[in-house]
């Protein structure tokens, strides 16, 4: 989170509608509501490997490789609409100045980015243009192995694949033997969650081959997360990998209240709801008394690179914010498509351009408190190293 006032952002969901329930100003804006991202920032689309089931009898084998849209949903619960727009926007006020761009450029880019939404939202619906960073990503995913994520997070041992549980994989640590044991009873409870046209065919596939607690995220780290092998096609490279991830209260629900459903349904449901393509293989289970929410891991995952490095320092390929425009308007436009399926009630009018002006108004607002905040915690962990 210290990297920047955008991964501070994207780490800080709690604060955020902290900052909303203190100031209920902040909060306002036009009607709509349904399900909410709970979580909406730059970070959160990306590439996947959607469901085969989801394209009906008019498939397109592309598409069936990987698809690109809103990928996080851990965060999500129904309320007002316009509460994942004002996040967005403002990890798009955050994230355009982090790339580069000028104070009226990033505002140009909010405009886009809100314009696009509401066309989407509310208008008739369309596929979002074409987006050329987006493209690039989902043709180099596509080309992917499932070879090529085995081998990026296994070893072989014995003939047989097990997760690199050293100290030069920082994303799998041992598990403790008590919640190891249980991991075995938690894949039965998931598999007994899957329909028949998901389940796997082989009464071997889902057969445990290794597990170990998995690091990843910002936000989530602290929670439970089990990284799963299983025996999948057999072979050394038919292995397939599972994320058990714990799921709890919402940070939303400090504004909104907290939501009736078991944590984990929430977000399948959520996902089911929003998403005309979902991810395959999603379920829920119980481990160590906790409720968690279970996919399958696919090659064909991967986020557009915003900035020149991530977390763990690897270098990647920033997108320009000149390219940052038509971005903009394609995340808009996916978030306003999300919003369209996962409404509950009926939309109402279109957003105004008044309406529109408002939620760019709050979002400077947010991102002028997050970025003071940023620059404090960072000032703090300064004077605590020095001393």
């Amino acid at each position: 989170m210290s990297a920047s006032p955008l991964a501070f952002l994207r780490g800080a969901a709690p604060l955020f509608y902290t900052l909303l329930r203190l100031r209920p100003a902040l909060a306002e804006g036009p009607d709509g509501e349904g399900w909410l991202t709970g979580d909406m920032h730059l970070e959160n689309f990306g590439a996947y490997r959607p469901d085969p089931r989801s394209f009906g009898t008019s498939r397109d084998k592309r598409e069936l490789r990987a698809v690109f849209d809103v990928n996080d949903f851990d965060e999500a619960m129904v309320g007002p609409l316009r509460l994942d727009v004002l996040r967005l926007a403002t990890s798009l006020i955050l994230g355009g100045r982090e790339l580069g761009a000028d104070g009226v450029s990033v505002l140009s880019l909010c405009d886009s980015l809100l314009d696009a939404y509401t066309e989407e939202a509310f208008g008739r619906a369309r596929a979002p243009a074409p987006c050329a960073p987006v493209d690039a990503l989902v043709r180099q995913v596509r080309a992917r192995s499932r070879r090529e994520l085995l081998d990026a997070r296994t070893v072989l041992q014995g003939g047989e694949r097990r997760f690199r549980v050293d100290r030069l994989d920082p994303r799998y640590r041992s598990l403790p033997r008590s919640i190891r044991e249980a991991v075995p009873r938690a894949m039965n409870r998931y598999a007994a969650t899957l329909s028949d046209g998901e389940r796997p065919s082989e009464p071997r596939a889902l057969e445990i081959l290794d597990c170990a607690l998995r690091i990843a995220g910002t936000g989530s780290l602290g929670s439970l997360r089990v990284a799963v092998l299983v025996r999948g096609k057999g072979g050394r490279d038919g292995a397939f990998l599972f994320d058990m991830k714990e799921e709890g209260v919402p940070s939303a629900a400090v504004l909104l209240g907290a939501p009736s459903l078991d944590p984990a349904e929430r977000v399948v449901t959520a996902m089911r709801s929003c998403l005309e393509h979902p991810p395959r293989m999603l379920g829920v289970t119980r481990l160590a008394g906790k409720s968690m929410f279970v996919r399958r891991l696919a090659p064909q995952e991967d986020k557009l690179a915003l900035t020149h490095t991530t977390h763990q320092g690897d270098v990647r390929h920033a997108i320009h914010h000149d390219a940052m425009g038509p971005l903009a308007a394609h995340l808009g436009a996916l978030l306003g498509r999300a919003h369209r399926r996962g409404s509950g009630s009926p939309r109402g009018k279109a957003w105004r351009r008044a309406d529109r002006l408002g939620i760019v108004d709050r979002a400077i607002t947010l991102a002028g408190i997050h970025e003071a905040i940023y620059l404090a915690v960072c000032k703090q962990a300064r004077d605590l190293g020095g001393a």
